[in-house]
């Protein structure tokens, strides 16, 4: 069949416009021509403001060989794992690839992969993170049982001890508790068995949550009386999404909170939530391989420090905190929690704003449903 005798093919800069990853023109001297949007949004500025800057002036290489290596515009270029400083956004690792355009001496396209956010959204299974909490859910028993004895021992010496002594046992019981909560929080987050999902309005349990943080009376949820602006920023056109409206909620909370104590080292503390429609993002699921899009965006920001830039890439790992008294355990979980749902999570610095982002990309409950059907349609 002939081009013609088909339908008409897209042009150009529709397909540089549908691409996910960054694509800039790059004209002789290293000047940026043009990008695609995905480029912009890589960037935090537009192509206006982009257009005729040269781009080590918006982004900085850590090893400066690199840039050298591009302005020989007849070779393709390769690198993975390049850090990078963008000019409004901070520190990335991204791979690149650049190449000539054809016919065309001194003009050179390079594509960018921004692994930040691809470790995030990618399509793995957390296998590595498995691997490591598989020891809790195997030993839960054995420990737990010795420590119940531990603490009913405790509890029966401290009726036979004076008051001078009697804070020990007191200081045994709540190790014992300690541990013992650790290990059923090990035990959620190694759980292989994901909660059953179902349509949900992702502003109520945002509510939901919010009301919870709020109230006073729940302990250790949020630091002793903080002192912070909440900003909500909702899109009441949402449609439900397919989760689980208690995970949902869990999710913010920990969100919610992390930014509340994140953000109380700013000179005015301030939280954003927000929920938006963002096309484009879509996610090969792990059971099927059948393209399920993640296109309703919850986010939730804090005017805090952020995190240290050698711990960005391993926040979501177990154990892994910037808190002294942290266990390094409730990012871990929000990010289990949400791969459940068949969504994913990221984490973004924007340095030019002063603001930490955490997104959540969750998949509609209808197309997800549709999809479900029309799949079990066909292999039935």
């Amino acid at each position: 069949m002939s081009i013609s005798s088909r339908t008409a093919l897209p042009e150009a800069h529709r397909l540089l416009a549908s691409l996910p990853h960054a694509v800039i023109l790059l004209e002789p001297g290293l000047l940026i021509a043009s990008v695609n949007p995905a480029g912009e949004q890589f960037f935090g500025q537009s192509l206006r403001r982009l257009a005729g800057c040269k781009l080590g002036d918006v982004m900085t290489f850590s090893d400066q060989r690199l840039l050298e290596r591009l302005q020989d515009y007849e070779t393709p270029v390769s690198a993975r794992e390049v850090d990078v400083s963008l000019k409004r956004k901070g520190a990335r690792r991204i791979d690149i690839n650049v190449a000539p355009v054809a016919d065309t001496p001194g003009w050179q396209v390079l594509t960018i992969h921004d692994n930040s956010a691809a470790e995030a959204l990618g399509d793995d299974s957390g296998g590595a993170d498995t691997a490591v909490l598989r020891g809790p859910e195997i030993m839960a028993h054995e420990i737990k049982n010795p420590l119940a004895g531990i603490r009913g021992a405790a509890q029966l010496l401290a009726r036979k001890i004076d008051d001078r002594d009697r804070p020990l046992t007191d200081l045994i019981t709540s190790e014992v508790d300690r541990i013992a909560s650790l290990i059923e929080r090990m035990q959620k987050l190694s759980g292989r068995i994901a909660p059953p999902v179902e349509p949900c309005n992702l502003h109520e349990s945002a509510r939901r949550a919010i009301d919870v943080i709020k109230a006073a009376n729940v302990k250790g949820l949020v630091p002793s009386a903080p002192s912070y602006r909440l900003v909500e920023e909702f899109d009441p056109s949402l449609p439900p999404v397919l989760g689980s409206p208690d995970g949902l909620v869990q999710v913010i909370i920990n969100l919610l909170s992390n930014a509340i104590e994140a953000s109380q080292e700013a000179e005015e503390p301030r939280v954003i939530i927000r929920t938006r429609f963002a096309s484009g993002l879509q996610l090969h699921t792990t059971d099927s391989g059948t393209p399920v899009r993640l296109p309703v965006e919850l986010r939730v920001s804090d005017n805090g420090p952020g995190v240290d830039f050698s711990m960005r890439d391993h926040i979501f790992e177990p154990f892994v905190t910037t808190k002294k008294s942290g266990q390094g355990l409730g990012l871990p979980l929000v990010r289990k929690l949400v791969r459940d749902m068949n969504g994913r999570i990221t984490h973004e610095r924007d340095e030019e704003a002063g603001l930490t982002h955490f997104r959540i990309h969750l998949p509609l409950a209808k197309e997800t449903r549709a999809r479900g059907l029309l799949r079990r349609r066909l292999f039935s």
